[in-house]
């Protein structure tokens, strides 16, 4: 048995989370990575994959094996691209999950440029905000606003950051008025944005003399998607609390204008994610120095419209 190409079908099958996806990508029978599979889990004595009719699922042998065969496969695919003379372009699926907001309003539209820059690269990208198991579900890496949680599995780097703001329509101020204090929101409409992983309306955080104070959004309107939130703000149905790259561009219109700008938020870290373990692979790689990029440039033209 091929050892090696065994472990490259075995990635694959989980990145692909099935056989007959694995098939497909790799052009060969899913008769043959069924079996190849089977030949590697005898030739290492225990079992990979847990099989039921409609889930496939890492065994914890499978886990610890699959994060070594990451390891090799993106050191072998690392050495192939450091190699004196090589001029190989990074090539092969890359696997990104990333917030709605942030790939609409930041990536999409530069998106052209990563496609040109790194032609052989399949890109896909799965838009959400909810915590993702990157080995089980096949993700590369993710892109998270906040401060990381302490994990010994990923690695976080941060590429940039923004501030909450909050906003309202001009329609809608000259209809309720434009409060001055955080004391007056209660008079005024909030729209709360539900979130995916509380299931209620998030809390808007200011800093008042050097420390943090919540205050409670609670109204007769939540939505629980960005987009949708916006929009709220844009048709005067209340005030909205967004990130300052997503209010640049409808404050520089005149759509939306910026209030309370005297409380003043902690900037709220953009970062990258991936698994500590896995060597980093050449798409991985150049995904993360074009974002890198991508962020740095992009950040004076949505933070000049709030310096304070």
């Amino acid at each position: 048995m091929n050892e090696f190409r065994a472990m490259q079908i075995f990635a694959r099958i989980v990145e692909m989370n099935g056989f007959a996806n694995a098939a497909r990508g790799l052009s060969m029978p899913a008769s043959t990575v069924s079996r190849v599979l089977q030949e590697l889990e005898v030739h290492l004595g225990v079992r990979l994959l847990q099989r039921t009719t409609r889930t496939l699922s890492l065994t914890p042998d499978g886990v610890l094996y699959y994060d070594h065969c990451q390891r090799i496969l993106g050191e072998i695919d690392a050495i192939k691209s450091s190699l004196s003379g090589s001029t190989a372009q990074p090539a092969g699926k890359l696997r990104v999950d990333m917030t709605a907001s942030f790939a609409r309003r930041i990536v999409l539209p530069s998106l052209n440029d990563f496609q040109n820059r790194y032609p052989e690269i399949e890109l896909i990208l799965s838009l959400g905000d909810k915590p993702v198991d990157l080995v089980q579900e096949g993700i590369d890496c993710v892109v998270r606003a906040g401060i990381p949680e302490s994990s010994a599995v990923l690695v976080a780097r941060q590429i940039g950051s923004f501030r909450w703001v909050t906003c309202a329509s001009p329609q809608y101020l000259e209809q309720h008025g434009t409060p001055t204090s955080l004391e007056e929101l209660v008079s005024h409409r909030l729209v709360g944005f539900v979130s995916s992983r509380t299931g209620r309306a998030t809390d808007w955080r200011f800093v008042v003399d050097d420390e943090e104070r919540a205050v409670r959004v609670s109204g007769n309107l939540a939505v629980n998607d960005t987009d949708a939130y916006v929009t709220c703000g844009l048709e005067g149905l209340g005030l909205i609390r967004i990130a300052d790259f997503m209010a640049a561009p409808h404050i520089q219109e005149g759509r939306l204008i910026n209030i309370l700008e005297q409380y003043q938020a902690p900037k709220v870290p953009l970062s990258i994610m991936y698994p500590q373990n896995r060597q980093l692979s050449p798409p991985v790689r150049a995904f993360v120095g074009w974002a890198s990029q991508l962020v740095r440039d992009s950040e004076p033209a949505w933070h000049q419209f709030f310096t304070k």
